[in-house]
């Protein structure tokens, strides 16, 4: 009997109930009843917690992306730099032996007031080798970044194995000085010719830039930044 009592009143509650959602003027929610308002703000509750959840869950999991990724760039780093610190003993080595070629380099290059001895030093090859200079000119310098370029036009006479020599002295020179734009001919441009030979070539030598010049150099660099922004 009891059991059946209280199936009935589950029934009657439930159908008292469902009675309640019937006729809900959507547009006057204030007017429910009790339970479709009580339902409702239950659903509510429990739909902005879900997104609220499912933003928080995004936003974390990208962060933990990012974490990944970053662990990623940072184990990479460590690696490198652990190899850099096992290789810092031969790189600083290697670093002296540089510096020390630069400076040997660097030797091989007069200053402005060795300019004089060294065109006297490429004269003096060509008279040892028993050549007559008919031209010995010294152009106009160029500038470089880091050095002066000096063009020398020179003409010389005497034989091919003189000449050959000349060269080779000049090469061995203790300064740089190369030959270039050599051009070799005979008198009258003729095969039949028995007269000596005739090489024109351009000698370049190079020298340090001096503090005038580095001066100079780095108000035309600075010049050309100003036109570049303007």
């Amino acid at each position: 009997m009891a059991t059946s009592k209280l199936n009935l009143d589950l029934n009657a509650w439930f159908e008292a109930a469902k009675a309640q959602f019937s006729g809900l003027d959507f547009n006057e929610p204030g007017q429910w009843p009790i339970i479709p308002k009580v339902f409702t703000y239950v659903v509510v509750g429990l739909v902005v917690l879900f997104l609220g959840w499912m933003l928080i869950l995004s936003s974390q999991s990208e962060e933990l992306e990012g974490a990944r990724n970053s662990e990623v760039t940072l184990r990479q780093e460590f690696v490198d730099k652990a190899v850099q610190a096992n290789n810092l003993e031969q790189l600083k080595n290697q670093r002296l032996q540089v510096q020390e070629y630069v400076l040997q380099l660097e030797k091989q290059l007069p200053g402005k007031a060795e300019i004089d001895a060294l065109l006297s030093d490429i004269n003096q090859a060509g008279i040892g080798r028993g050549l007559d200079f008919d031209l010995f000119k010294p152009g106009e310098v160029v500038l470089r970044d880091y050095y002066v370029e000096l063009p020398i036009e020179i003409k010389v006479s005497g034989s091919y194995h003189d000449m050959a020599a000349f060269a080779a002295d000049v090469s061995n020179l203790s300064r740089i000085v190369t030959l270039q734009d050599i051009g070799i001919s005979v008198e009258g441009n003729t095969r039949e010719s028995k007269g000596p030979l005739f090489m024109q070539a351009t000698a370049r030598t190079y020298r340090y830039l001096d503090e005038n010049e580095i001066q100079i150099q780095q108000a035309e660099k600075n010049k050309k930044q100003q036109e570049g922004k303007s």
